[in-house]
């Protein structure tokens, strides 16, 4: 109808100053920041960038990541064993579950690396053969637990106490209803554990435990105490030699971020592979939004008539 569009009622826009005060103030302290990070000498940026790539660095980089991967192997596996024993109907197992994982979580980990480090004072030999029988063959515990073999020992037994509790509270979360109706349907209990138990319960395992994993990369510089050349302890040693403590400490601290950035998005990417079960058509990552610019900027500029101005 003519003179409609007159008679519309005009909705006045909401005004945040407030908003916009806070931002200011916010981009000014980041401007002073980074002004301060570029100009202030005491960074000792050449510094940094002479031992951010040097080969001392990248082979304790290499400790570093061998013993967080040794650490979540193990600590996994063991806590997933923990976690069906404290799941399990057997008594047993349940107390012994109960009774590592209280025990473990109440243990700090600088201690359990210690005591792993030192346990030769304890038994000097190891042997193997029947219980309270005959040794088949003894060892030395010196020459089969290194420090290295300690460390790995001290945290894959200090992560599987809490990748235990993770792993148990992401199996009971799944609804007993879904594996009472697949018992009905007569399907065998390890199917019904593969198929319908884990893809449900890693949802809620996993951002709790890529949590534990980035804290247990991170937890591999209380090894430094046991004298391995891990990524902390050599930045130790280097600028225990020239004094350049700022610049070292940064060496190791970006490190760390890159590595926990790269854990980061692949648990996003492993999150999004078990989210298909609750979403049928994922929303598209980052990537895959960034390359749908791209395309959609490209065939906008191949379909613009020639002397068009944008």
């Amino acid at each position: 109808m003519p003179g409609a569009d007159d008679d519309a009622p005009i909705v006045a826009k909401t005004r945040h100053p407030w908003r916009w005060v806070v931002s200011a103030i916010a981009l000014i302290l980041l401007a002073q920041f980074i002004h301060g990070l570029v100009t202030n000498p005491g960074w000792d940026w050449p510094t940094f960038a002479q031992y951010i790539t040097a080969k001392s660095v990248l082979a304790a980089l290499k400790v570093t990541l061998e013993l967080t991967a040794w650490g979540t192997a193990l600590g996994f596996l063991l806590g997933t064993a923990l976690a069906i024993a404290r799941l399990s109907g057997n008594p047993v197992l349940r107390v012994i579950s109960w009774c590592y994982i209280w025990a473990f979580r109440s243990i700090p980990l600088i201690v359990q690396l210690l005591f792993w480090f030192n346990i030769a004072y304890l038994y000097n030999t190891l042997s193997v053969g029947i219980p309270f029988g005959p040794a088949f063959f003894t060892f030395e515990v010196n020459g089969v637990i290194s420090g290295f073999t300690a460390a790995v020992i001290g945290l894959a037994l200090h992560q599987a106490a809490y990748s235990a509790e993770i792993i148990r509270a992401g199996i009971i979360s799944v609804d007993a209803g879904q594996l009472e109706a697949a018992a009905a349907l007569g399907i065998p209990r390890v199917r019904q554990f593969r198929t319908i138990v884990v893809p449900q319960a890693m949802r809620s395992i996993l951002p709790n435990a890529t949590n534990e994993v980035i804290s247990l990369f991170k937890g591999t510089s209380i090894v430094s105490v046991m004298a391995i050349a891990e990524l902390f302890y050599q930045v130790q040693v280097i600028y225990g030699r020239n004094g350049r403590v700022v610049p070292l400490l940064l060496v190791a601290t970006a490190w760390y971020i890159v590595l926990t950035t790269i854990l980061s998005v692949a648990q996003y990417y492993i999150e999004r592979h078990y989210a298909k079960g609750t979403q049928r058509t994922p929303p598209p990552s980052p990537v895959h939004r960034a390359w749908q610019k791209l395309r959609e900027v490209a065939e906008s500029g191949a379909t613009a008539p020639r002397g068009a101005t944008r």
